[in-house]
């Protein structure tokens, strides 16, 4: 817990490891316990057959809430199940207590199919800022952290995005058009130009996790829900990269962004990109 006037940097330096081990336990108990056994009724479709939810997710969240709410009293936890029950529930990320953002199974679909593609997303944010976050694919037992100014780090290593290989087509994950707007395609029909190459996203977790490591160049995404992107947006920042929205502005958690918006390994990148999404490329 925060004792008497700690900051946040001083719970997350004493308390850091203390919320990786709750990640990995969450995930060790209700979501791998169910990987590739999932019976039909552990599945269940929220806005569609696209948006799918199981007990895994449940279970890992709730495992979660209590975890992370006893690590750190006074705070809340924002999760997206939970969300999805109570949608007025979101506003807490707009508060000034520090908040829990979590995505307990990024990927459902992979993890429904039985694929490894799949994370736990778990971001601490205040007054809108993201603080500390932890992506962990458990199916693959990868972990990555970052702290806000303290780097960002995969499995204990830090990490580096670096700019994009010269002379190579630009390598860019999208939104995938079941979750797009007629507008959202029209912008992101702007890609299509030499020079890039995309293909639509998996686990916007791992998408991110792939930028900060260098083996995806960008990202343009079309939808704003915090708990898909404050983990993974933190993590490439840290590793050297940027965000950007079709207004040149970060992307902010809170919401209110002009979307879609990018994330790259550099800040020209994201330049490029958000200027090809706005149509402004010249």
């Amino acid at each position: 817990m925060i004792k008497n006037s700690e900051t946040i940097d001083e719970f997350l330096a004493r308390s850091a490891a203390d919320v990786e081990e709750a990640v990995r336990a969450a995930a060790a108990a209700e979501i791998m316990p169910r990987f590739r056994r999932l019976a039909a009724h552990e599945v269940d479709e929220k806005s569609g057959p696209h948006d799918l939810v199981t007990d895994a997710d449940r279970r890992a969240e709730l495992y979660l809430t209590e975890a992370l709410g006893a690590l750190l009293p006074g705070s809340v936890v924002v999760g997206e199940e939970a969300v999805h029950a109570n949608p007025a529930s979101y506003d807490a990320i707009r508060g000034e207590a520090p908040v829990w953002i979590v995505d307990p199974v990024d990927g459902t679909r992979q993890f429904v199919h039985g694929e490894d593609g799949f994370c736990t997303l778990v971001a601490l944010a205040q007054g809108g800022v993201v603080r500390a976050s932890w992506t962990y694919a458990a199916a693959r037992d990868q972990l990555a952290t970052a702290v806000r100014g303290g780097g960002a780090y995969l499995d204990g290593e830090r990490l580096f995005a670096g700019p994009p290989e010269p002379d190579h087509d630009l390598r860019v994950a999208t939104s995938h058009p079941d979750y797009t707007s007629d507008e959202q395609k029209r912008a992101l029909l702007g890609l299509r130009v030499p020079g890039v190459a995309f293909r639509s996203c998996g686990s916007a977790g791992l998408e991110y996790l792939a930028i900060a490591r260098g083996d995806l160049d960008a990202l343009a995404f079309s939808w704003e829900a915090a708990w898909d992107h404050a983990a993974g947006l933190l993590l490439v920042e840290e590793a050297g990269g940027a965000h950007l929205t079709l207004t040149g502005e970060p992307f902010r958690i809170t919401g209110g962004n002009s979307l879609p918006f990018t994330a790259a390994r550099d800040a020209a990148t994201a330049r490029r990109i958000a200027a090809l999404l706005s149509g402004s490329a010249g």
